[in-house]
């Protein structure tokens, strides 16, 4: 059985590595083709200390029907440092212009962002106006005094030997990003401690504001929302429902998933679930997008 290196090493070999201007170097992106229909591309942002490999468990379900484009957003995972100041606007300014590079002008798409990557995506959804065709939110930021920030993550201490840094980071997990303490395996920790290492943007106190909320009424696109019920970033039930209202104060047909017994990384910790409700809500925007 494959090892976390492993798995994320041969899930990376199966796509072509693509790359967009980002401040004095250069972002990067990962495609996986469907080689079985001629659909709009599937981009989708991962969230912040993150990078692409937010998406490994979802990658292979959603790309035998799509084809899949993922970030590395500016100054996370591979790509490089965005220029200062970082703000919202900017750094969505940069994913924009990268959608421009790396594909066709004419070529339409269907976007998903989760947590910062869904405060982005937003924004990047509206300046890309009629060419993005469907903006999926997935347990995104961006909603002002609606969004809670998990208190008591911490960083290796230098003195700590492997174990406990694999514990301290199985700890963050789960306070931040899983509802089950069983979802914190050896890949979760993998992806997480691999990401952690390479942020060099700090996403949280922009995730407070409500960049989110100003740019959805500025989307063209068909939106939607995903989200895990017990997401700690969510706030509650209550509050993830006041989203979904908002969503649909704007398209009163916009369809809102919450998947029951999810955390955060929703698409990670109940990734069947995930995909399946993200295909469906895009198989249901089809036809009015």
């Amino acid at each position: 059985m494959s090892g976390p290196a492993e798995i994320i090493e041969q899930l990376a070999k199966q796509a072509t590595r693509l790359t967009s201007p980002c401040g004095e170097g250069q972002m990067v992106w990962h495609r996986w083709d469907n080689l079985h229909g001629s659909q709009p591309p599937l981009v989708l942002l991962h969230g912040g200390f993150g990078s692409w490999t937010h998406w490994a468990r979802a990658i292979p379900l959603l790309s035998k029907h799509y084809d899949v484009i993922t970030a590395d957003l500016p100054g996370l995972g591979d790509s490089s440092d965005a220029p200062e100041p970082h703000t919202p606007g900017g750094l969505a300014a940069i994913v924009s212009a990268g959608l421009d590079h790396i594909l066709p002008a004419d070529h339409p798409f269907h976007l998903a962002g989760f947590s910062f990557g869904g405060m982005l995506g937003s924004i990047v959804a509206a300046t890309q106006q009629q060419r993005c065709r469907t903006f999926t939110a997935v347990g995104a930021s961006g909603f002002g005094d609606l969004h809670y920030i998990v208190e008591g993550i911490r960083l290796p201490d230098p003195d700590m030997n492997e174990a406990e840094i694999v514990e301290l980071h199985r700890s963050n997990l789960k306070l931040l990003m899983f509802a089950n303490a069983r979802s914190s395996d050896d890949l979760a920790v993998f992806i997480h401690r691999n990401n952690v290492s390479r942020a060099r943007i700090r996403s949280r106190r922009l995730s407070v504001s409500d960049a989110l909320v100003r740019a959805l009424p500025q989307i063209s696109a068909r939106i939607g929302g995903i989200w895990g019920e017990l997401d700690v970033t969510g706030g509650g039930v209550d509050k993830i429902s006041a989203r979904a209202e908002m969503f649909r104060d704007l398209q009163p047909d916009a369809p809102f998933d919450v998947i029951n017994g999810a955390g955060h990384w929703v698409m990670y910790e109940a990734e069947n679930r995930f995909s399946e409700a993200l295909l469906h809500q895009l198989d249901r925007r089809k036809s009015v997008s």
